[in-house]
């Protein structure tokens, strides 16, 4: 009985021996290399860039006050559209008390003159009646007199601009009242009611009381690739997609190239600005991010394989065409002339023909699993 189980143990340990060695051996055989097969097929191929940028309005204006002073009230607010000439804010005018002294002295200087005009025109009008002057002497007195009280009016309508902002003379056209110049939406109002504001001048740039551009005629701003922007043409159309709404695309044509470089992260990139073509009902807010696809080439009814199943080698470009002899496959190297790729299929102008079978890139075990 003892015998018999050391028998068996013996057989299971010499049979658990032979399958290891087995294993061990069908593993360290070489497996047969495959790859993948594509047929020449015949499509339309196209080569595409996409840019990044941004929607912006083509003139958007910043409006700012006509005088320095503080923002008593503000008639509209972002969003709002206005007309050309419609009253933003108003503002209350702080004196310059320099300025302020000036037009004081001069408004009682104009009005010693006007008093000592009116008391020679009186003279001379006396004299001139009795006819003890000539005519001429008496109208150049009256002349004297009438500048002296336009000089009068002058002064008190100086004094009252810079003291008020406004003078009875020009009240209409207060530069107290802070004016759209264009008409359009407002896209900001950087200012609240009580900020002092100052005016431009050739030491500052004086304070924006309100953006405004007119949104409809906006334009797509982005940068091209130095590799790509010889490619381009003005008036290229270009299909636009905001980040924010997936769903609509705009249409556009290419406007402008910049002629000159500028460098961002480390590429030299080239400006581009198109004209967008917003369909009516469609509120686009200046700032939305976007991208913008330009077709740079195209091919129609070309013979096409994939990029994948092309050798490079130096200049030259080369496919395995697939024999197959019933027991095995072989692959002919031939030289072919490739011409336009999408990046995923690539155009064989010379070479290859629709009934040949290409030889693409090796199946690895992944590909093999995935199957």
């Amino acid at each position: 009985m003892k015998r018999y189980s050391k028998l068996m143990i013996a057989a299971i340990v010499a049979l658990v021996f032979i399958g290891t060695f087995v294993f061990l051996w069908k593993k360290s055989q070489p497996k047969p290399v495959v790859y993948n097969e594509f047929t020449p097929k015949v499509t339309n191929i196209s080569k595409t860039t996409v840019i990044t940028g941004k929607i912006e309005p083509r003139n958007e204006v910043n409006v700012k006050p006509q005088i320095s002073g503080i923002i008593t009230q503000l008639l509209k607010e972002a969003g709002d559209y206005v007309n050309a000439g419609d009253v933003i804010a108003k503002v209350k005018v702080i004196p310059d008390m320099g300025q302020l002294s000036n037009a004081e002295s001069r408004v009682r200087l104009a009005t010693i003159n006007l008093r000592q005009a009116k008391l020679d025109f009186s003279r001379e009008e006396s004299l001139f009646n009795q006819k003890l002057v000539s005519a001429d002497e008496y109208d150049k007195v009256k002349q004297a007199l009438r500048q002296a009280e336009e000089e009068r009016m002058a002064a008190e309508d100086a004094l009252e601009v810079v003291r008020d902002g406004i003078s009875r003379s020009n009240a209409k056209a207060s530069s107290t009242l802070v004016r759209s110049t264009i008409s359009g939406i407002i896209l900001d109002i950087p200012v609240k009611v009580g900020n002092s504001v100052i005016l431009s001048n050739t030491f500052n740039d004086g304070t924006t009381i309100a953006s405004v551009a007119n949104m409809n005629d906006l334009i797509f701003r982005g940068n091209i690739d130095e590799t790509e922007v010889g490619q381009l043409v003005l008036g290229m159309p270009m299909k636009i997609t905001i980040g924010a709404l997936q769903d609509l695309n705009f249409e556009a044509a290419l406007e402008y190239i910049s002629p000159k470089a500028v460098e961002n992260n480390g590429a030299n990139q080239f400006e581009i600005k198109a004209a967008v073509r917003v369909l009516k009902g469609n509120k686009i807010r200046s700032g939305y991010s976007a991208t913008a696809e330009i077709e740079l080439a195209h091919a129609n009814n070309v013979l096409t394989v994939p990029e994948s199943a092309i050798e490079f080698k130096g200049d030259s470009t080369f496919v395995y065409i697939i024999k197959d002899n019933g027991k095995e496959k072989t692959y002919d190297r031939k030289p072919v002339i490739t011409g336009l790729s999408d990046g995923v299929d690539i155009e064989v102008k010379k070479g290859l023909s629709k009934t040949d079978k290409v030889r693409g890139p090796k199946i690895v075990k992944e590909d093999e699993e995935n199957k």
